[in-house]
């Protein structure tokens, strides 16, 4: 026998502390696996990715499934003002957790990479719960290998287009890069929200030589979310395949996301995001991630509530 194969079942794993705990929403418990989803017949799978060892900035987000997950029992997946229930629109499960390795992003991303996979086979859309930015790569490189032209929307303050951080890749400050390096399209390529006084100049010159579009925060003020949104969705969905919609909630003002590990004074409001969003209704979104959810930041926990709204704002949308 292989003793590399054998598990130890009683062996801490990387989910000693920020793993699952509760289901989100109260859906139903499937495994992320290609069958099990398949014979589930699933639209949307969550997966939970408690990772937060690239942050460069203040930690936490590992907790953030875990603490969007406790806080979802405030909501229904019932809209009494449009009459629609997601959980009769859209068959949704929890897939649980990526096991994440301590101390090792690579191993780590290719976990999640495969899970994600899996859910994509399996005929569902995967939607991540960060996790700081970089579980963002595993979510992208699953989606590229199994979608035709993907295009991409990045909701955040940040334009995560840095090629490394001291050496390491895979970092939260680099997901679009990778994401560009696993064969997404930066023609079709959006970054919406994105703050002037937070970002350095070598990573918007990347953005801009590759072609990106980039509808800056400023460009929210001038022009309404709506005007922005329809301008993001017209240029992702240009490439004619599905879109990978990420949304970092530092994008948001820190008084409505204060638990975020860079926090953003001045950034957009909820309800400008949802404007947003809601202009991506004609877009074939084949996944979804939010990320950068700190709850040990946020002692009223006014972040974790937003983002349970967001996620129900954008499973409102898919088709």
């Amino acid at each position: 026998m292989n003793s590399a194969k054998i598990i130890d079942e009683t062996m801490w794993s990387g989910l000693i502390h920020a793993g699952i705990a509760g289901t989100l929403f109260r859906l139903p418990y499937v495994p992320a696996d290609r069958k099990a989803i398949a014979q589930a017949k699933l639209d949307v799978a969550f997966l939970g990715f408690p990772f937060d060892s690239t942050s460069i900035s203040r930690t936490g987000a590992n907790y953030g499934p875990r603490g969007i997950r406790e806080h979802s029992s405030l909501f229904l997946t019932y809209n009494a003002t449009s009459d629609i229930d997601l959980a009769q629109r859209l068959a949704m499960a929890d897939c649980g957790d990526v096991p994440v390795v301590p101390g090792d992003v690579t191993a780590t991303m290719d976990k999640a990479q495969a899970m994600a996979g899996e859910i994509l086979q399996g005929g569902a859309r995967p939607f991540i719960l960060g996790g700081d930015h970089s579980v963002t790569i595993g979510g992208v490189r699953a989606f590229a290998k199994h979608r035709k032209r993907p295009g991409l929307i990045l909701f955040d303050t940040h334009f995560d287009t840095a090629d490394n951080v001291g050496g390491l890749k895979d970092s939260h400050c680099c997901p679009i890069t990778r994401a560009i390096d696993a064969g997404f399209d930066p023609k079709h390529t959006v970054l919406i929200g994105i703050g002037g006084w937070l970002n350095p100049r070598s990573e918007m010159d990347y953005a801009k030589k590759q072609g990106m579009t980039i509808l800056s925060l400023d460009d929210v003020m001038r022009e309404g979310a709506t005007a922005i949104g329809k301008k993001a969705a017209a240029v992702a969905g240009g490439g004619s395949g599905d879109v990978y919609l990420t949304i970092d909630i530092d994008v948001l003002d820190f008084t409505v996301a204060p638990g975020t590990c860079v926090p953003t004074p001045g950034g957009m409001l909820l309800r400008e995001l949802f404007a947003a969003l809601h202009e991506f209704r004609g877009l074939k979104i084949g996944a979804v991630d939010l990320v950068e959810v700190a709850p040990s930041l946020d002692v009223t926990k006014t972040t974790q509530i937003a983002a349970c709204r967001i996620i129900l704002e954008t499973l409102s949308i898919l088709q």
